[in-house]
């Protein structure tokens, strides 16, 4: 019986974090610039299949090239579903939830892989807030579904820290090498620290350490060397040239940069919410846990040096940085009856209020960000032609391509896509584009129809609550003036 309700509480946490991850993907379905690769690629393998020449990453390549191995496995598992959709002649969007919701599936199942394994190690109250500190917490159940190398890397991450936990100390090793060669070079800063203690704590050999590694390397670089030469019809490793242009050429920077502390004052702050104060009291707390924090807490120090910084780096860490915070609540909640601990039981439920809080508002903006995502579905709604439905010509411009616009977003015929590149705003007047999604008001030759606002800031005022979303007009949906039908039709205006 008691095997039952812990087999029945195992799985009400997947579905917990299950709803959760879902409801960011129904709700915020759109993508950003960062994702463009894999979502493209997933829609290509699914749409396209064999005939590459159609595929996009060909005709925009990207500063970098990405591997197809993530969007290969992701569109295998997800195939029969958007088959079944394209049978039922659901619009393509329906095909982007499809894909999205197998990855999120793909992440969580290996975060049940290491939830299971701290259950095993600290007992299921740990476990238990483990799973309340993910729920209330924003980035990772949001990211978990989103088509990011660093995502398919998190998926191998989170493997490893079971195995690890297992001590199944080679099998770690090896999924972070796989992660490192395939999906993201910057993992090395993991495997590195994580290989360091190991050899110092006498878990593991050198010698069989180095074949064991060295074995997975090589067989890393066949397997993704063989699938993307075919792919990109070149010869080619992928994130050989992402770690060349990023770490010996140092061009990430030109994205931006941060100061060495970034990460431990801006990132992790916002990512961990209640869990950062809780996870250094788990240290203090459970000296056990310092095995296990301090590679990852070096991981996250090694990454610091570089000077582009984004909160998507890093987030293989936060599992490891809950578990200690999951430590800390739960030694907390055991002893809220006595002298100082009611206190900081007390302070605990506060934060994780405040936390809640932070995780509703961060969506509402997130919800807010894909602007161009939102123009084309206005349009879909309102500006198909009647009389000359032959072809409807979109050109879509780089901001509105970067802000949620992919190709699951297309419509069938008479629809037609152009991300035409390098159009100045004159030359408009002497192109035959039925509709223009620009990050422009005017456009000389076009009427504008209807704009979309995105987020554009937070203000504080008096009152509840305290701090409001600022939104802007982003997108602005544009009519060719010579159609009089498009003209003529009432629209929302700009």
């Amino acid at each position: 019986m008691a095997l039952h309700s812990n087999s029945m509480q195992v799985y009400g946490y997947d579905l917990l974090l299950g709803l959760i991850a879902a409801f960011y993907v129904f709700m915020v379905p759109y993508t950003k610039v960062e994702e463009s690769f894999n979502v493209q690629a997933m829609h290509d393998i699914l749409y396209h299949r064999h005939h590459i020449e159609k595929y996009d990453h060909l005709e925009f390549p990207g500063v970098v090239p990405r591997t197809f191995i993530g969007s290969l496995l992701v569109s295998a598992l997800a195939s029969p579903f958007v088959l079944a959709a394209n049978l039922l002649q659901f619009p393509k969007i329906y095909s982007l939830y499809l894909v999205r919701l197998v990855l999120g599936c793909i992440i969580l199942s290996s975060l049940r892989f290491f939830r299971i394994q701290i259950r095993k190690n600290f007992g299921s109250q740990v476990e238990a807030f483990f799973v309340i500190l993910t729920a209330i917490q924003f980035h990772m159940l949001f990211y978990c579904t989103r088509p990011l190398p660093n995502i398919l890397a998190f998926g191998l991450v989170n493997l490893a820290y079971g195995y690890w936990f297992q001590r199944r100390f080679y099998a770690a090793l090896n999924s972070l090498v796989f992660a490192t060669f395939v999906f993201r070079c910057d993992i090395l800063l993991l495997v590195s620290p994580l290989g360091l203690e190991l050899l110092l704590s006498r878990s593991i050999s050198l010698p069989k350490a180095v074949i064991s590694c060295l074995i997975a390397a090589l067989f890393c670089i066949g397997l993704t060397a063989m699938v993307d030469s075919v792919m990109w019809r070149k010869m080619l490793w992928p994130e050989l040239e992402v770690f060349w242009f990023n770490s010996v050429l140092n061009r990430s920077s030109e994205w931006g940069t941060h100061s060495f502390h970034w990460y431990f004052t801006s990132a992790l702050p916002r990512s961990l919410l209640a869990a950062y104060p809780l996870f250094v009291l788990g240290l203090l707390l459970d000296r056990r846990i310092m095995f296990y924090v301090i590679p990852v807490l070096s991981f996250v120090m090694l990454y610091s040096k570089l000077p582009h910084k984004e909160l998507r780096f890093i987030i293989s860490s936060l599992p490891i940085f809950n578990l200690s915070a999951a430590i800390a609540a739960t030694r907390i909640y055991n002893n809220r009856k006595k002298g100082l601990w009611k206190y900081l039981y007390i302070a605990m439920l506060g934060l994780f209020l405040i936390s809640l809080g932070c995780t509703i508002f961060t969506f509402m903006a997130s919800y807010e960000n894909y602007p161009s995502g939102y123009a084309l579905k206005a349009l879909h709604k309102m500006g198909h032609l009647k009389k000359n439905s032959n072809e409807v010509w979109v050109h879509v411009d780089t901001f509105s391509a970067m802000n949620g616009i992919s190709r699951f977003c297309e419509n069938h015929e008479p629809w037609r896509y152009s991300k035409e590149e390098g159009i100045s705003l004159q030359e408009f007047q002497r192109r035959n584009f039925t509709y223009l999604l620009s990050e422009h008001a005017q456009i000389n030759g076009y009427k504008c129809l209807l704009s979309t606002k995105g987020f554009s800031g937070a203000r504080l005022h008096a009152g509840f609550p305290p701090i409001s979303l600022v939104k802007k007009p982003k997108v602005y949906v544009h009519g060719n003036a010579k159609n009089e039908e498009i003209i003529h039709r009432r629209w929302p205006g700009c």
